[in-house]
């Protein structure tokens, strides 16, 4: 099983959803750590190569951005409640600078 690296405030961010929705966050990415896909995902290319977005409807919508591509771990890069249709522009560039801060640790 991969191990999760949380990058900058991602496990801080994941703690602050409510209950359900943290645990539902958990099973997705335990699913990822076995090699398996989430149940509601999409790509996410515009913050990097390889990168996806869990999509959780628990009490309102949750993602999820990781990376799981590289051999050493999967990168959980941000954890945030998404209050409009789009995802905001804050949101793509923080998760953008995060990937980019993983080339050290792989």
């Amino acid at each position: 099983m991969k191990p999760l690296e949380f990058v900058g405030s991602s496990l801080d961010d994941l703690k602050e959803f409510p209950a359900e929705a943290r645990r539902a966050a958990g099973f997705e990415l335990s699913f990822v750590q076995r090699g398996l896909e989430p149940s509601d995902w999409k790509p996410m290319k515009e913050v990097g190569a390889g990168v996806r977005e869990i999509r959780i409807h628990v009490l309102g919508e949750w993602r999820v951005l990781y990376v799981a591509k590289f051999a050493k771990s999967i990168y959980v890069l941000h954890a945030f409640q998404k209050k409009t249709q789009k995802t905001r522009k804050e949101d793509i560039e923080l998760a953008r600078t995060r990937y980019g801060q993983i080339g050290d640790r792989r």
